[in-house]
């Protein structure tokens, strides 16, 4: 990946083999989400219409799929502040380095799968919004 607005947060359509026994679609590294991954989790049992608190990441980047229900996810960098509803298991959001990103609106029995191009490093995580800011957000 080599154009810059590729490195902003974005929606990534995935293939999708349509069958009468069931759809399958894929996800590859390097091919469909532009790194390695290193670990995979999944968000679930949140109660219908909660939100988990936010936070950015130093180096890890993330490939965000609603595997069922739905969710909204905000994401903000020096450049935008944008919501995106995932529902639906054949795209995901791209969510790059240095973006503070909050989950929130989940609808009961939602299943959040995250990718990751790290593996769970605590010295990583930004937890504090203030610094965040001060941090990343050119405008503040």
């Amino acid at each position: 990946m080599t154009n810059d607005s590729e490195y902003q947060p974005h929606l990534i359509n995935l293939s999708r083999h349509l069958d009468h026994r069931g759809n399958l679609s894929v996800v590859e590294q390097n091919k469909d989400i532009p790194f390695d991954i290193a670990r995979v989790y999944w968000i679930y049992d949140v109660p219908g219409g909660e939100s988990r608190d936010g936070h950015a990441y130093r180096r890890n980047q993330e490939f965000i799929i609603a595997l069922s229900g739905n969710f909204d996810v905000l994401v903000e960098n020096e450049s935008s502040r944008r919501v995106f509803t995932l529902d639906r298991s054949y795209y995901g959001l791209y969510v790059p380095s240095g973006c503070w990103r909050e989950l929130s609106n989940f609808s009961t029995n939602s299943v959040a799968l995250v990718l990751a191009s790290t593996p769970y490093d605590y010295n990583d995580y930004i937890f504090n919004y203030s610094e965040f800011c001060r941090d990343y957000l050119k405008s503040q």
